[in-house]
C-alpha cells in the first residue's frame, strides 16, 4: 500500500504537472469508486467538473485537490492504486495508453478512472485490486469527513516534535509496529516504514509501547524522521504495484534495510539474519540480534 513517501511523490508530481488545470470530464468502469459521494458517481462527476485545480497536497496517505468552487476532492490509492499523468483512448470501455515508454508497463495498466484535464492532460488511476476510494464534498464538510477527522499528526511537519510524538505513543498499549502503523495515532506510516524505522531505532516490532523508555521513543522519532525523509528523496518504494506519475518506480526498494528481505543477512553485519513474524495479520521484518526483544 502507498504510505507517505509514495503519496508525496505523487503529490509533489502532480502539483508540478497539472496544478492549475480544470476537469473537463471524468469517465471510470468502477462506478464503487465514487459510492461515498452524494449521488455516486454522477453525483461525483457533477460536482468536480469544470472545476480548476488550485492545489494538491497530503493528508496522511490521502491525496487532497482544492478545487474552485470550495469544493475537495479526495483520493487515497489503497493497497493498489496510483496516479498517473499520460494520455489514453477508450476502446469498447478500456483505456488503450497512446503513448511508448514506462506509462506503458503492465502495472500501470489497470486504469479503473480517467480525469480529462484543460491543456490536454489526462490523469489516470491505475488500481489493480480496485480498493482505492476518490469522493468529492464542499470545503465546509472536509474536516468532518470519517477519512479526517481523525487523522494523527504527520511525522514530516516541522512543527511536530519529540514531546508530542512521546505523549501520543505513551497512551497507547500494544506491540510498537501496530502503534505505529496506527492513523490516529502518526498518519502516513504503514508495513514498510514501520519496519524500517524500528529496525534504525533498534527497537523489536513486538516491544510494547508502553514499555518504551525515553531513550528508546527518541530512537524511534528520530528514525522515523530518517527514514521517511529519505524515501521522499527516493521517491518511495516500489516493491509492488507503486509507481509515480510517469509509470515509474521509486528507488527506495533498492535501499531497503529489513522489509520483505527474511532470510538476507542483517546490513549491520552483526551476523544476524532477517526474521519474518506477523503482528495482527501483518509482516514485520526484523534483526534479532539488533532488535532485541
Amino acid at each position: 500500500m502507498p504510505e507517505l513517501p509514495e503519496a508525496q511523490t505523487i503529490v509533489n508530481d502532480l502539483n508540478k504537472k497539472i496544478r492549475g488545470l480544470a476537469i473537463a470530464d471524468i469517465w471510470t468502469d468502477w462506478p464503487k469508486y465514487f459510492k461515498r459521494s452524494s449521488g455516486g458517481f454522477d453525483g461525483f462527476k457533477k460536482e468536480i467538473k469544470n472545476k480548476k485545480i488550485e492545489k494538491i497536497w497530503r493528508l496522511g496517505k490521502n491525496i487532497i485537490f482544492d478545487l474552485s468552487g470550495n469544493k475537495e476532492m479526495l483520493i487515497h490509492q489503497k493497497m493498489t492504486g496510483h496516479l498517473l499523468v499520460g494520455h489514453w483512448q477508450i476502446k469498447n470501455n478500456k483505456p488503450i495508453f497512446t503513448e511508448k515508454g514506462p506509462l506503458a508497463e503492465k502495472v500501470n495498466n489497470y486504469i479503473h478512472a480517467i480525469f480529462w484535464l484543460s491543456n490536454d492532460k489526462m490523469m489516470g488511476f491505475s488500481d489493480l485490486r480496485k480498493f482505492g476510494k476518490i469522493l468529492a464534498v464542499d470545503k465546509k464538510n472536509f474536516d468532518n469527513l470519517k477519512d479526517v477527522k481523525n487523522i494523527g499528526p504527520d511525522p514530516l511537519t516541522p512543527k511536530f516534535g519529540f514531546n508530542e510524538f512521546k505523549s501520543l505513543i505513551s497512551k497507547k498499549r500494544g506491540p510498537i509496529k501496530k502503534i505505529l502503523m496506527d492513523q490516529n495515532v502518526v498518519s502516513g506510516i504503514g508495513n514498510i516504514y514501520s519496519d524500517e524505522i524500528l529496525f534504525v531505532a533498534k527497537i523489536h516490532p513486538l516491544k510494547m509501547a508502553e514499555k518504551l523508555d525515553d531513550k528508546e521513543l527518541k530512537a524511534v522519532f528520530e528514525a522515523a524522521k530518517e527514514i521517511l525523509k529519505k524515501a521522499v528523496k527516493l521517491r518511495g518504494t516500489s516493491t509492488s504495484d507503486y509507481r509515480d506519475t510517469a509509470g515509474l518506480a521509486g528507488r527506495y526498494g533498492n535501499m531497503r534495510l529489513v522489509y520483505q528481505r527474511e532470510g538476507e543477512k542483517c546490513p549491520n553485519k552483526c551476523g544476524g539474519v532477517i526474521k519474518r513474524l506477523k503482528i495482527n495479520g501483518r509482516s514485520a521484518h526484523f534483526c534479532p540480534h539488533c532488535q532485541k526483544l
